[in-house]
Order: structure tokens, then sequence, then C-alpha cells
């Protein structure tokens, strides 16, 4: 039914997103000549058909649990040609077991094979063969312009929920910042954001009009234009962070830069202040007695006013486990503590296959 529809579908979504000349415009710019309307259907169906769906159940003592729950359903793209599948990583957090899903609606056992707390990336593999597919050519996200129509696109789920095509337009390039310590110096964020198929948005894969994969969905936004005002859309995690690393991932089921420093906080950043909002159970935070409400003032003696500062400044350090020391004010009084940061790829429990 997917394959059926695909066509018709692009067809019309490309004529309510392209005004007439927009396909010619976004490529005249560079040789070779702009594809037609026909060559950018045919390459975003060839997309499409690496589509799958993810669908993954934690152990059941999985720290992660408390903010992803048990049971999650998100989307991946096939990018290798033993069957690799690229996806956001954080959907196999501490996975018991892992499903792909392909677009007629079979679910294929799959092992983790890697997951980058740096960049959020996270590779999985079927244990069956998936015939038929052809893997997706990496793109980049450089070559994509503010403006630029590009296409989403969310798996097939294990309750029967086909997936879906959404075209989408590229709003802003820019820093991104996550309250619970992650940050990415480039992020695309795209609108109208990707709704259907629930939160198969997570790992969805974003093509440009030759359908080259240029980024993997890792978010819904409120603020996709990044100017201060409510705009709904998706934030992508670009695909040009992949490439270094990859072979990397696949050797050793992570990254050098994922062992770095995890305090155990959840923060946000407004206007030069940076205010805890969440401490994590059993972590450095708990364990030093920070608590909700308190404002983080510098650290290691240099002041901080940003979440992207604050945690360049933790992740710099020597060894994951060096003692960070941090000014605080929790009401009126300011004083100075003492952490003890832990490896965060020591704090979890890692699926098999890793």
């Amino acid at each position: 039914m997917r394959t059926l529809l695909f066509r018709p579908l692009i067809a019309l979504s490309l004529a309510l997103a392209l005004a007439p000349g927009a396909l010619t415009a976004s490529f005249a710019a560079s040789p070779p000549p702009p594809p037609t309307v026909q060559a950018v259907i045919d390459a975003l169906s060839n997309a499409n058909a690496a589509v799958v769906g993810i669908q993954v159940t934690a152990i059941p003592d999985a720290r992660s649990i408390q903010t992803l729950g048990r049971e999650r359903t998100g989307s991946g793209v096939v990018i290798g040609a033993d069957g690799l599948v690229l996806t956001i990583g954080y959907l196999m957090l501490e996975a018991q077991r892992i499903e792909v899903v392909t677009q007629d609606n079979k679910s294929l056992p799959a092992t983790a094979v890697a997951y980058d707390i740096a960049t959020g990336f996270g590779l999985v593999r079927p244990l069956l063969p998936l015939r038929g597919v052809t893997p997706v050519t990496l793109g980049s996200s450089l070559d994509v312009t503010t403006g630029e129509s590009l296409m989403a696109a969310t798996g097939a789920t294990v309750d029967g929920e086909e997936g879906d095509v959404s075209m989408t337009q590229l709003v802003s390039k820019r820093a991104f910042s996550g309250n619970w310590e992650y940050h990415i110096d480039t992020a695309l964020f795209t609108s109208p954001p990707v709704t259907a198929g629930g939160g198969n948005h997570s790992g969805a894969p974003l093509f440009n009009q030759k359908g080259e994969l240029v980024g993997i969905g890792s978010l819904l936004v409120m603020d996709a234009s990044g100017e201060n005002r409510r705009l709904p859309g998706n934030m992508f995690v670009p695909i040009d962070l992949l490439k270094p690393i990859l072979a990397e991932m696949q050797q050793s089921g992570s990254t050098r830069q994922s062992h770095r420093p995890w305090l155990g906080l959840t923060s946000n950043d407004h206007e030069g202040r940076i205010q805890i909002m969440r401490v994590s159970a059993d972590s450095p935070a708990a364990d030093a007695g920070l608590q909700p409400g308190v404002v983080v003032l510098a650290i290691d003696g240099t002041e901080v006013t940003t979440l992207e500062g604050f945690y360049k400044k933790l992740w710099a350090r020597a060894a994951p486990d060096e003692p960070v020391t941090l000014t605080v004010r929790q009401g009126d009084e300011v004083k100075t503590i003492v952490l003890n940061p832990k490896d965060r790829m020591l704090t979890l429990k890692k699926p098999p296959g890793i």
C-alpha cells in the first residue's frame, strides 16, 4: 500500500510545497542543471524504500525508563549493504529487545551495534536479511539551504500502522544544547513538523531532493526558526557528524567522545542563568546534594552563562571521572560544591551486542 501510494503522494506534496520555479531556483546556482520534478520523485521514492520502523523494549530496571519509557517506537534508515540501520540512539538505550519493522509490516529481530552519546546516533542491524532494500546515499547538510524543500519519512509500526512521508522545509541551522547534558554545534531545524505516526519522528530520516540522507530526527520543537517566536518543527542531527565516526562506532560500539563526564542534571538556560530543573536519582549531582531550582554560576572557577559553555567546560576534562567544582546559588546563598562525575557510558546498562 505504501509503495503504491508513494509517488502520487509525493507528486502532490511537491506541488503544494514548491511554488512554480522554486525547484529550479533551489538548484540553479550550481551545475549540473536542476532535475525535473519527475527526477526528484524518483530519487525520493528510492530513498523512501530504505526507511524502516524501530520498536524497542528496554530492560525492566533501565535508568532511561524514567524519561523515555520502556516501550519505544521510532524510525530508521538502511545505510549499509549488510542491512545496517541508522536511527537516533536514545531509542535503543538499555534495550532488551529491538525489532526492525519493514514496509510490508514484517518484524525482524535486531541487535544493537553502537550508540554515540556525543552526536546521539544509534546503529542497529537486523538478524535476518533485509531483502530487496538498497542502502541510501549519505549526503551533506552543508549543501542544504534555508527554505529548501526536504522529505522526512517515518517507518511502519509493529501494530500495523504504515509509515508516512512529509514534505518540509529547512528553516534554520544553528547550535543546539539539550537540557539533558547534550550539545551539537550544528543542528537542522525544519517546519512543518513530522507528526504522522505518533512518536515515529524519532530517528526519522531527512532527505534532500536528490534522495540523499542529510539528517536523522531527534525532537519535536516549538521554536524551529530560533527567532524567539513560536514555530513548531523538528530538530534533525546532521549526517555530517556521522561520517567521521561511523567506522569507530561499528568497531567499538561507541566512540571516544562518548566517554565524557556525566553529572545527572536536567537544566535550562535563559538570560544568562543556568537553572537546574531535575536531578537524576543515583547520580553524581544527587550524591552532592544538588536540587531543582539551584542556579549554576561557574564551573572550576570559570563563569558560565549558557548550557553550551557549561557543557564544553565540563567535557574538556582529561578524564571522565575527574572531580568538578561548581559554584551555585541556592536561594540567597552562594556556595561551592565538589562533584565526582561518572563516565556516562558506564552508567548505562548495555543492550546485548554492544
